[in-house]
């Protein structure tokens, strides 16, 4: 029984080797997630520099507001 039980890590660390290898040399699904991440990352630059390019106007607008409502009051 303590045999047995012995192994299985043994046996685990082959069953992930093995997988990983499936995983490595499968490359079905290879291009369908590198696109995936290439979309992802020309989403987030493309925020990253609208964001840029508005938080002046932004900041500029939010003064102004500020500065009407200080008047008013």
């Amino acid at each position: 029984m303590w045999k047995k039980i012995k192994r299985i890590p043994g046996i685990a660390v082959d069953k992930i080797a093995e997988a990983v290898r499936v995983l490595k040399n499968d490359e079905r699904g290879l291009s369908g997630v590198v696109v995936a991440i290439l979309l992802i990352l020309v989403a987030v630059l493309a925020i990253v520099l609208i964001w840029g390019f508005l938080s002046g106007w932004l900041q500029e607008l939010w003064e102004q507001i500020t500065g009407q409502a200080g008047a008013i009051v």
